[in-house]
């Protein structure tokens, strides 16, 4: 009978069920879900060749590529399931065999408040102009925190707002602004070429799905100092390591003039990391919120060291800062809160000797 697209429905919902992030095919193994940071062996029996092949057919969007599973080496794609979920895949090829993960992106887009999130988001969002990233390793929930601050601005103001996605995660429907989502490889040649076009397409904010290049950063940045907003994600850890791996992007001719401009147009930095929650509950998310000021302004143009950021970010934390909070400090909050364990806490921050010196007993 082969693999249905009513028994892979069926392992995708289990998965939601199961508050899975990802799941993982393999040929020749039992499928596992990505649960609360874990990989999770499902007891099933395992996937064959042809289980992973008729999978693989379900879920290529074009007969042609259907035909040709056995050949190729990669392929991007997602789809959406009815009153379920939406779901991003990467097919990849791996000692002649066929891996599939999926991204399990839930339907509803998530409030500030669903996500545990600091209300000075919502004010950095709010922003009528500049450079707004948000950083952090793959899985992190980068995509989540920008479609939330989409959202923010949707139900805020009327306004043209456009994306370039690859692929298209989050599906906004229009409230107070209209919103045109175009897809890599879909709506749109690349990156660059999108993002040219999107500036003749009167916007107001502009969301580009990852800075991966020179090029891209140059027209983003073109866009920030022409009146828009422009969010985009980067894969860093932090502040200081994203302002150093654009710098880091340009020759050595070129660095002053990006650090320049990047020191007038980036308006906030936000970092962020999943961390386990001490009820078993699921997952919470640490940032590290950077709000430009004038000393971070100085770092970036390279007046003072760069690891100065660090500084002027825990200054503008607490009653009568900024908004900014560094890891290390957010992190001690949940454990205070007893929202993470002080394992967790002293597995995350960047110092343990200053978190165990810094620890207040009731």
């Amino acid at each position: 009978m082969g693999f249905s697209k009513q028994n892979l429905v069926s392992l995708l919902k289990v998965a939601v069920e199961n508050k899975a992030s990802d799941v993982h095919i393999r040929t020749g193994e039992r499928p596992c879900f990505r649960i609360f940071g874990d990989l999770v062996e499902i007891q099933t029996k395992p996937f064959d060749k042809e289980d992973v092949s008729d999978i693989a057919k379900l879920i290529l969007p074009t007969e042609k590529l259907r035909g040709q599973v056995a050949s190729i080496k990669e392929f991007d794609g997602g789809f959406a399931i009815q009153n379920l979920c939406r779901i991003r895949f990467n097919l990849y090829k791996y000692d002649k065999k066929i891996g599939i993960i999926f991204r399990i992106i839930k339907d509803n887009i998530p409030t500030f408040k669903d996500l545990g999130l600091p209300s000075i988001l919502g004010k950095i969002a709010e922003q009528r102009r500049g450079l707004i990233l948000v950083a952090g390793p793959t899985g992190s929930g980068k995509s989540t925190t920008l479609a939330a601050m989409i959202n923010h601005i949707n139900e805020s103001r009327p306004c043209h707002i456009v994306t370039i996605e690859d692929p298209i995660e989050y599906l906004h429907d229009q409230k107070k602004a209209r919103i045109s989502q175009r897809e890599v490889g879909l709506d749109t040649i690349d990156f660059p070429s999108a993002l040219r076009s999107a500036l003749r397409q009167d916007p107001d904010v502009i969301l580009i799905g990852e800075m991966r290049d020179p090029e891209t950063i140059q027209i983003a940045l073109k866009a920030a100092e022409t009146g828009h907003t422009v969010f985009s994600t980067v894969h860093t850890t932090n502040t200081i390591a994203t302002i150093g791996r654009i710098i880091s992007m340009f020759p050595p001719e070129e660095q002053k003039d990006v650090r320049e401009r990047l020191s007038v147009n980036l308006h906030a930095c936000v970092s962020q990391r999943m961390l386990k929650r001490t009820d078993q509950s699921g997952v919470v998310i640490a940032q590290e919120i950077m709000v430009t000021t004038p000393g971070i302004k100085e770092a970036i143009e390279g007046d003072v060291p760069l690891e100065r950021i660090r500084e002027v970010i825990e200054e503008g934390f607490g009653p009568g800062g900024n908004g900014s909070q560094s890891f290390d400090q957010h992190v001690m909050w949940l454990f205070e809160n007893g929202i993470i364990s002080k394992k967790t806490a002293l597995d995350t921050v960047s110092s343990q000797s200053d978190f165990i010196q810094s620890l207040t007993f009731d």
